[in-house]
C-alpha cells in the first residue's frame, strides 16, 4: 500500500499531462465542444457500467448527490470548458497553461483561508519557486499574437472552477465512492457542456487518431487521471495535492518532446529544474514534520 500510495502522483502527473498532447490531437479533427460531450459521455458509460459490475454504493442523500455533481462540474466541466474555449479563441498553449498553473498559489491561499491548513512562509516559497520554473518552461513558446481579452477570460474560468473544485471535493465530497462520483461527476459536465454546443459549428472527422484521442482522454484523464486526484484529496492537505500541478507542464513537454518531436532548450531545463526543487522542498517540510511529531511520541 506504502508504494501504491507513493506512485499516485507520478501516474497522475503523467496521465494529466499527456492529456494536453491527446486533447491537441483530437482538436485536429473535432470541434472543442463536441469533444468534450463525446469525452465525458464516454467516460460515464463506462464508469455507470462498472459501477453496477462491482455493486458500488451510490449517494444515500440528494444533498450528497448535489455536492458530487458540484464538484464534478467545477472541477472536469468548468475547467475543461474553459481551457477549450480559451484555445479555440486563440489563447496560446503556452500562456493558458501559465495561467493555469497559478492553481497552486490560489489553492493554498483559499485552503488557508477556509479550510484552516496552515501554511507558513516555507511552503509559500517552495510554491512561487515552482511557478517560476513552470513560468520558465512557456516563456520560450509564449506568443501573443491574435489574443483576446475573452480567450484571456475563459482561461481564468478554468482555473477558478479547477481550483474551488479541488477545494469543494477536499470540504464536501471526500468519502464518495469513486466509480459512483466519477459518473455523476461526468454527466453533469456533459450536462454543463451542452449550451455551449450552439456556440461552434460541431464536427467531427472520424479517423484512427481522433479515437485515440477520444478514448485516451475518456478513460485515461477523465477516469484514470481524475480517480487518482480524487483519492489524493482525500488523503492530504488540498495545498500539497494542488502543488503537483506544477508538473503536469513538466510532464507535457517532456511527452511532447517524445511523442511530437518538439524541442527541449536550456531554459525549459531550467524550469523544470526550478519546479522540481519547489515540489521537493514542499514534501521536504512535510517529512520534518513527520520527523518531529514522531520524536514527541
Amino acid at each position: 500500500m506504502k508504494y501504491l500510495s507513493m506512485s499516485m502522483p507520478f501516474v497522475f502527473i503523467v496521465l494529466y499531462g499527456s492529456g494536453f498532447v491527446f486533447t491537441k490531437m483530437g482538436l485536429e479533427f473535432s470541434s472543442p465542444m463536441i469533444f468534450l460531450v463525446l469525452r465525458f459521455l464516454l467516460a460515464f458509460l463506462i464508469l455507470f457500467i462498472l459501477s453496477f459490475i462491482l455493486k458500488s454504493s451510490w449517494p444515500q442523500t440528494q444533498k450528497e448527490f448535489i455536492h458530487i455533481s458540484i464538484a464534478g462540474s467545477l472541477t472536469v466541466g468548468t475547467f475543461s470548458i474553459g481551457v477549450y474555449l480559451a484555445l479555440f479563441y486563440g489563447l496560446s498553449v503556452a500562456l493558458c497553461a501559465l495561467i493555469i498553473s497559478l492553481q497552486p498559489l490560489f489553492v493554498a491561499f483559499l485552503a488557508q483561508k477556509y479550510l484552516k491548513e496552515r501554511i507558513n512562509a516555507y511552503v509559500w516559497r517552495a510554491l512561487f519557486i515552482a511557478f517560476f520554473g513552470v513560468f520558465c518552461i512557456v516563456l520560450f513558446k509564449l506568443n501573443t499574437q491574435n489574443l483576446s481579452l475573452f480567450s484571456l477570460f475563459c482561461a481564468f474560468i478554468a482555473l477558478l472552477g479547477l481550483s474551488f473544485g479541488n477545494m469543494y471535493q477536499k470540504k464536501y465530497c471526500s468519502s464518495m465512492n469513486l466509480y459512483t462520483g466519477g459518473a455523476i461527476g461526468t454527466l453533469s459536465s456533459s450536462l454543463l457542456v451542452l449550451p455551449f454546443l450552439f456556440l461552434e459549428e460541431s464536427y467531427i472527422i472520424y479517423n484512427k487518431d481522433f479515437f485515440i484521442a477520444l478514448f485516451y482522454m475518456a478513460i485515461g484523464v477523465s477516469i484514470g487521471a481524475l480517480s487518482l486526484l480524487y483519492l489524493m484529496i482525500k488523503k492530504n492537505n488540498i495545498s500539497k495535492v494542488a502543488s503537483l500541478f506544477y508538473l503536469v507542464p513538466v510532464s507535457a513537454v517532456v511527452i511532447s518532446y517524445f511523442l511530437l518531436d518538439e524541442k527541449i532548450d536550456s531554459l525549459v531545463l531550467f524550469g523544470i529544474f526550478l519546479v522540481l526543487l519547489g515540489i521537493r522542498e514542499i514534501h521536504k517540510k512535510d517529512k520534518r514534520i513527520e520527523k518531529i511529531n514522531t520524536l514527541k511520541l
